[in-house]
């Protein structure tokens, strides 16, 4: 590979990079072409974008960002020997996702979480795999929120509408009583 070629695809991971607040760093050694493929497509299909990238460019891409990603702990830890990156745009918990349901459906152990960026958190290694895969959105986040702020003031307006049929309805009962 060219110099040329090389900082072509650094150019191309810091734009996408710098679009993403979540990136994961993964391992897939070891997965036949048929897998490979399969664990590809699924990526696509969740849209994910997943690419195999040399360490050395990874880290090169990382150190042109402003961001807060320790390069120098990415690299001592998790970018050693074969790495693929995984960019997701919106939700941060898919890439985890998907990668436990194709090791549950095609029965497998890899690929492996080397490490994970999500809204500027670094998560390293593999026992973060089931956290992050139970991550909220922010939308759904939101919408917990709002539901749980309405809660309190539905019960008080279901109260009162409650209480106004019963006071009608007392009313109506003591004229009928008194004719």
């Amino acid at each position: 590979m060219t110099r040329k070629e090389k900082s072509k695809i650094v150019a191309t991971l810091v734009e996408q990079l710098a679009l993403t607040e979540y990136f994961y760093i993964i391992d897939a050694e070891g997965l036949n072409v048929e897998e490979a493929n399969d664990f590809r497509r699924r990526c696509f299909q969740a849209g994910v974008i997943y690419q195999v990238v040399k360490n050395t460019l990874i880290t090169k891409a990382l150190s042109q960002l402003d961001s807060e990603v320790d390069n120098f702990a990415l690299s001592d830890t998790v970018l050693k020997g074969f790495s693929g990156i995984l960019l997701a745009k919106d939700v941060g918990s898919i890439p985890a996702k998907v990668i436990k349901d194709f090791r549950k459906q095609r029965k497998l152990a890899k690929p492996l979480l080397k490490g994970a960026f999500i809204d500027k958190a670094l998560f390293l290694g593999e026992e973060h795999l089931d956290m992050l895969s139970q991550l909220k959105s922010k939308t759904e986040l939101l919408g917990e929120l709002v539901g749980l702020l309405q809660s309190p003031i539905t019960r008080v307006m279901a109260s009162l509408q409650s209480s106004k049929y019963q006071l009608a309805g007392l009313l109506e009962a003591l004229s009928v009583k008194e004719s």
